[in-house]
């Protein structure tokens, strides 16, 4: 079975700023409240009795259901147009939030908060919407545009940590959840601007699913690209589910970790945008490279200085700087490498390494507190994954794969 068929990339009728707004509002409420996730550990761990590794287990599990179903969602995208994939995502997407506010166990946790949620944005999130983009915009403005759909979704992790710690604070976490499933069916009607799939384009291989997969895999900057990928999600997971309970530890109130949730999405526009810019006039792999080995130094400081409300909120920027700064960098090297045509499912290979990262780094965090009392050991790691995906990237080469430039029969 061929992955995708000849097929208009979008709707004649709407402006490419119409797709472009409707994408990014999309991605600023589905990442928003994915990014709120953490702000929940203390409530849910108090209310349910559970440890603070079985919500970790929760939460890794919802990061590894969304990196297997992205090549997936990724694929269908590309066949059957992103906007029925994405709308489809979405309610399935609410029903797990709901579902969590119903869930009393620790079971039951890993099945809605994990594989239901994880499962849902993976099909609605800024993976297939980033896709769409690269099937409406032009190549040499894709980098950008990512960029644009890359801050939209930290602006909504700006705008939904204090949202979500009012909703916790004046109604409970069980009410909260249910109020966050309510905004995300609301956004299923802008899905109808992100119609269109993947068309054919001469010269372009029309290959199966897992001949596509072999292809990219066989080409040595795109194993790269995945691999140091792998240490992105680490970083964004472990800081995402277990910053706001360290910072509480630290003894900074729980106002201050939500806001400083919000201010790594603040600042991640910045960043986003920045990388989205300099992609199409530096060396992606090289930008990679200097992210990660930022990360790392930051990280190192932030370690070394006292924890206060002042220290926090300055790390939260600088890290809010290279948070997602990452992904139109990736995003780019993949259209790069391959082609738009299969971008929503060769980039969702490269996020299940993503995610793998993202299930070792929320777990591991709660292993390490649980058995250790802190989280030392997860932060010191933290840096050593940063240096290593700096010195990953600089072998990439920025150049198309040939493998994917002869049509097949």
């Amino acid at each position: 079975m061929t992955l995708a068929a000849p097929a208009s990339t979008r709707s004649a009728t709407l402006p490419l700023i119409a797709v472009v707004v409707a994408g990014c509002i999309i991605a600023a409420i589905t990442n928003g409240i994915r990014n709120s996730f953490g702000l929940f550990t203390l409530p849910v761990t108090a209310d349910l009795g559970i440890s603070r590794e079985t919500w970790a287990m929760a939460m890794a599990i919802q990061n590894l259901a969304w990196g297997i179903a992205q090549p997936f969602a990724g694929g269908f995208a590309d066949r059957y147009g992103s906007g029925r994939v994405i709308a489809a995502g979405l309610v399935v997407y609410a029903v797990g939030l709901v579902l969590t506010s119903l869930s009393p166990t620790g079971s039951l946790l890993y099945l809605t908060a994990g594989i239901v949620a994880g499962a849902g944005f993976a099909t609605c999130g800024f993976s297939i919407i980033m896709a769409a983009f690269g099937r409406a915009v032009p190549p040499a403005k894709r980098s950008f545009i990512f960029g644009i759909a890359t801050a939209a979704s930290s602006f909504g992790q700006f705008v939904f940590a204090p949202i979500s710690q009012g909703f916790i604070s004046a109604f409970g976490w069980q009410s909260a959840f249910v109020s966050l499933a309510a905004i995300v069916v609301l956004a299923i009607p802008l899905t109808m601007a992100l119609r269109g799939r993947s068309e054919s384009v001469p010269g372009e291989a029309d290959l199966p699913f897992m001949e596509a997969i072999s292809r990219a895999w066989g080409f040595g900057s795109y194993r790269l690209l995945v691999v140091g990928f792998f240490v992105c999600g680490f970083h964004l997971a472990f800081i995402n589910v277990h910053m706001p309970a360290y910072l509480v530890q630290c003894g900074l109130s729980p106002a201050i970790a939500s806001w400083s949730m919000a201010v790594i999405g603040l600042f991640n526009i910045a960043g986003s945008l920045a990388s989205g810019y300099l992609g199409s006039r530096v060396p992606k792999q090289l930008l990679l490279a200097a992210i990660y080995f930022s990360r790392a130094i930051v990280i190192g400081v932030f370690l070394l200085v006292p924890v206060t409300a002042t220290s926090t909120l300055l790390f939260s920027a600088a890290m809010g700087l290279l948070w997602l700064s990452t992904v139109p960098l990736t995003a780019g090297l993949v259209s790069l490498f391959f082609g738009p045509r299969y971008m929503g499912m060769l980039y969702g290979i490269a996020f299940l390494s993503h995610q793998l990262g993202s299930f070792a780094g929320v777990w591991l965090g709660g292993v390490v507190y649980d058995q250790t009392g802190s989280y030392s050991l997860v932060w010191y790691l933290t840096i050593l994954l940063g240096l290593a995906s700096a010195a990953i990237h600089l072998p990439i080469r920025e150049r198309a794969s040939p493998k994917f430039s002869a049509a097949v029969a």
